[in-house]
């Protein structure tokens, strides 16, 4: 381009290089997914040294699928190998990131967001041409996925580093107060905190009737009378809420992605009794591209806004915030909403998350 100044060989191998590097990132995540969802790194991990067919048959898989797996796993450095013994095992401190034994800091979950995103990619390159979004329904196991990512972050976090943000929470929660959690997906995080704090009232909603029923259903197996799920669409919840129902509001990772963001947290305030709280996790980062280059986990960040979070608030004619939408922006919102008061908390084990306290 006129203006810019001539590149170098050296610097076109180093962009070359590193493309080649996320071709193999890309690739590896996908067969990191399937090792998940297998229960391939649980089975390895639980073995030693061995060969691909008793590998194949511990998880109880096919032999032919297993060894080609096995093949990325080696190239791509995950699994070792002993090629004149014909040998693969799972080295401990790739064990401590990839199996279910190791959650909270099993990183393999995350690798599901891969194929999982690929998966409306078609639907993603129509919108952007003609605009639009891609719906919910269209996301094939979503809901799964983000309850193992709530697994990972919200569950194991919660009643010692979550609920602490707010003095007085823990007691309050305990002597019984009415909690509301809006978005809950599959209600992990409401199940988990219904059986801890029996003598509190807790209610669930959630756009998603599968989700819903899912969180219903596990209440139920768990005992927890104390809890209700219910489905409804949050976009005219400023209208809907009725005034200072709750002491707590929760929301966890669930504003960016709803059609109308500034009626959920206006009626959210609504809601709230005049010394309760909202405690919202949502994604760490700055509404500014040139504030995230230094992002750990920017570009991932920014693939699963625009490939879910994004598009499918634009398939209800939503805002559309995005998973990226900021501090700054969030700061602003939670004040239009009505909130004189705003704390930003960050967790030394969480990297993906904030944590706000806001109150009227």
């Amino acid at each position: 381009m006129c203006g810019q100044p001539q590149v170098t060989q050296p610097e076109i191998d180093r962009f070359e290089d590193r493309f080649v590097d996320a071709l193999n990132g890309g690739a590896l995540c996908l067969m990191t997914s399937i090792g998940h969802r297998t229960g391939l790194f649980d089975a390895i991990a639980d073995m030693p040294p061995a060969t691909c067919a008793d590998i194949a048959k511990k998880a109880g898989l096919n032999e032919r699928y297993v060894r080609e797996w096995l093949g990325a796993m080696v190239t791509g450095g995950f699994v070792a190998h002993d090629g004149e013994q014909k040998i693969y095992w799972l080295p401990q401190e790739h064990a401590e990131c990839l199996t279910r034994a190791a959650t909270p800091n099993n990183l393999a979950v995350f690798a599901q967001y891969i194929p999982l995103l690929g998966s409306v990619e078609d639907d993603i390159v129509e919108c952007f041409h003609n605009g639009g979004g891609v719906p919910y329904e269209k996301f094939d196991r979503f809901h799964d996925v983000m309850a193992e990512d709530s697994g990972q972050s919200v569950l194991p976090a919660l009643e010692e580093h979550i609920l602490p943000l707010v003095p007085g929470l823990m007691d309050r929660l305990k002597d019984g107060i009415r909690v509301l959690d809006a978005g809950c997906g599959r209600g992990r995080a409401l199940n988990l905190m219904a059986g801890m704090f029996p003598n509190s009232q807790f209610v669930g909603l959630d756009l998603s009737e599968e989700a819903v029923a899912f969180a219903t259903e596990e209440a139920k197996q768990q005992g927890h009378k104390n809890v209700e799920f219910v489905s409804r669409d949050l976009s005219d919840f400023a209208d809907a809420a009725k005034d200072e129902q709750f002491d707590l509001v929760t929301t966890f990772d669930a504003i960016h992605d709803q059609a109308d963001p500034a009626s959920l947290l206006r009626g959210i305030n609504r809601s709230l009794k005049s010394d309760g709280v909202f405690l919202a996790q949502d994604i760490n980062g700055s509404t500014h591209h040139h504030n995230n280059v230094d992002h750990p986990i920017g570009t991932l960040l920014y693939t699963i806004s625009c490939m879910h979070c994004m598009t499918v608030s634009l398939a209800q004619d939503g805002a559309g915030l995005g998973a990226m939408w900021g501090r700054e922006k969030a700061t602003e919102m939670f004040a239009e909403a009505g909130f004189g008061s705003v704390e930003a908390h960050e967790l030394g084990h969480d990297i993906q998350n904030v944590y706000y306290v806001c109150r009227q």
